[in-house]
């Protein structure tokens, strides 16, 4: 397990941290892997009845992930598997049996939100910003199971809002339009509150919950059958996507051509 992934088990329930504060707990591929191990470990062991999910420091959640994993993208073949990889990730979380918490402070952007997304529960601290701010950055897209999932969560007019306008919601918009369920005054009292969430689910029949979460998982599934392989390859396999990297990389504002 890297030192950028931390997991701590306290009783009943899991913690699970990311820890880059430095760089606003940008994710890393082994940093998704070791989240997705985590989620295996306990669908196998059952050691705890509950996650956490949270970042490390006062800026972010999870800024989505690392641009530099995308340095050695070539074409659009790349963000197939990227996107696969993603949607393998996100579904070992989806179909992990114990309720999972995601406690947002501060950003919570890119692949970090599409963690939050998958959650059974989303709090959030008054500074929580949520997005996709992919249409003036990188220029690349989402996988159909997270444009399903996002639709399922805010409807279609909110996800249109927050990925074509690249608009970050902020705390209470998310809990006025259904994303987060609670909104905490801080950081501390968002901890808290996660960790009285948790002990609470821990509490409950365990063969109920994880029965509802695979119902509810199969019945969301439908909505993402649809194969876009497509227009993922299309948008990773472009020059804005190219254009899109450099940018951010360099620290300049994109030129955008649509090719």
């Amino acid at each position: 397990m890297t030192q950028e992934l931390l997991y701590d088990k306290r009783d009943k329930v899991g913690w699970i941290t990311f820890n880059r504060p430095q760089a606003r707990n940008a994710l890393t591929f082994a940093m998704y892997e070791g989240l997705a191990e985590i989620c295996r470990r306990v669908t196998e062991s059952r050691e705890v009845r509950a996650l956490v999910i949270s970042g490390a420091g006062d800026k972010a959640f999870a800024a989505g992930t690392d641009i530099a994993q995308f340095r050695d993208f070539k074409d659009g073949e790349d963000g197939i598997a990227y996107e696969r990889k993603m949607d393998r990730i996100l579904d070992s979380i989806e179909r992990c049996p114990v309720p999972t918490i995601a406690a947002v402070n501060g950003f919570c952007t890119g692949g970090g939100a599409a963690i939050a997304a998958v959650c059974d529960f989303r709090i959030a601290s008054a500074s929580a910003q949520f997005g996709f701010p992919i249409a003036r950055t990188l220029g690349n897209c989402l996988s159909m199971p997270n444009y399903a999932r996002l639709a399922a969560l805010i409807g279609p007019q909110r996800v249109k809002e927050m990925l074509l306008l690249a608009k970050l919601i902020d705390a209470p918009t998310a809990q006025q339009v259904g994303l987060v369920s609670e909104m905490l005054a801080d950081q501390p009292a968002l901890l808290a509150r996660a960790d009285a969430l948790a002990k609470t689910l821990a509490s409950h029949a365990p063969i109920t919950m994880s029965i509802t979460k695979e119902a509810l998982r199969r019945l969301q599934a439908k909505l993402g059958d649809e194969n876009i392989d497509d227009l993922v390859r299309h948008t990773y396999g472009s020059a804005d996507f190219r254009e899109g990297m450099d940018a951010f990389l360099n620290k300049r504002p994109p030129k955008w051509t649509g090719t």
